[in-house]
Parts: C-alpha cells; sequence; structure tokens
C-alpha cells in the first residue's frame, strides 16, 4: 500500500482510511517509511479509533463516515485503504460496485497526488461470495471515466487480491 507514495516525496500527508486499531503505523515503523509522515487515521467505529488512540497516543484519528462528511478537496497527499474493499459480506455485488465506487472517489477527492486501494482479484480459481472480486477492466474503466487515467496495478506481492494507485498526474 505504501508504494503509492513517490519517493521523491518530502514530508507527505497520509490518510488511513479505514484505519482499525492503526497497524499501518507499527508497519510504517517497522519497515521505515518511504518519506517522512504526517499521519491521520480515519475509521467508522468508535471502538476502532478507541483502539487506535490507545495503541499511538501521539498520532490523529477520528471516527468519521467519509461518505456522510467529506474532507476538504486535496486536504492531504495520500490516501490509503487497505482492506476496506475485499469484503462484502452479503452485499449484493452491483451494491458494492456502488459504495466502493462512491469511497474510491470521496478518497481521491481528499487526495493531493494519489490513493491506493486493494480488491480481490478475478483472476483466481475460487471466489468466495463473502469477498469483494472486482475485476482490473472495471476498476480502470471506472477510473478513467470518473478520476483519473493515471493508475498502476500492482498483483505481484503474491496474494488473491491485487492493490490500485491512481494519481492526479503522470509518474516517472
Amino acid at each position: 500500500m505504501t508504494g503509492v507514495i513517490r519517493p521523491d516525496t518530502k514530508t507527505c500527508r497520509l490518510l488511513d482510511l479505514g484505519c482499525g486499531p492503526g497497524l499501518l503505523l507499527d508497519h510504517l515503523r517497522d519497515k521505515a517509511a518511504p518519506a517522512p509522515i504526517r499521519y491521520l487515521g480515519i475509521d467508522l467505529s468508535e471502538k476502532m479509533i478507541a483502539a487506535a488512540r490507545q495503541r499511538h497516543p501521539d498520532e490523529s484519528f477520528e471516527a468519521r463516515d467519509l461518505l456522510a462528511d467529506p474532507l476538504k478537496e486535496r486536504c492531504v497527499d495520500y490516501v490509503v485503504m487497505n482492506g476496506v474493499l475485499t469484503e462484502k459480506r452479503e452485499l449484493p455485488q452491483a451494491e458494492m460496485v456502488a459504495f466502493a465506487k462512491e469511497i474510491i472517489a470521496a478518497a481521491f477527492h481528499a487526495a493531493e497526488i494519489g490513493i491506493a486501494f486493494n480488491v480481490m482479484s478475478t483472476q483466481v480459481d475460487w471466489t468466495r461470495d463473502d469477498l469483494f472480486h472486482w475485476s482490473c477492466d472495471e476498476v480502470l474503466g471506472f477510473a478513467a471515466r470518473d478520476l483519473t487515467r493515471h493508475a498502476v496495478i500492482r498483483a505481484d506481492y503474491g496474494l488473491y487480491e491485487y492493490t490500485t494507485y491512481l494519481y492526479r498526474s503522470p509518474q516517472r
């Protein structure tokens, strides 16, 4: 997920959307962040935000529904949504696609540079009804029509999912 952050970034404002208990911060500290980070974690769950604040008392966390209460445009540099779009539980596929498009658009609205999100791949030999399998073609089509044509797909890390990076401008 943090591969979305370009290595030439100085200090970056990073939004961890769907942050849960703030585990991304542990990863950033253990693996050395690609750039100095000003972190903000947002989650729907008050319990997750309480756990995140207890785990990382010096960081910023908010309980917030980004669709009901959007962030200001381009208020952060990057948005990471890890695991937010991998499960759909009993939600019908069409409703999950509509939700995914809405939350991705809200995240992109908040990002100055780019966003990263993962979904389950359709290029697998099995699927599960409770997981959100969404084809790369559909994701790229949506992104190009509604957000940006500057996209990267990463499926090289050994899981049955892929990560999409969407950027406002071309990356080199």
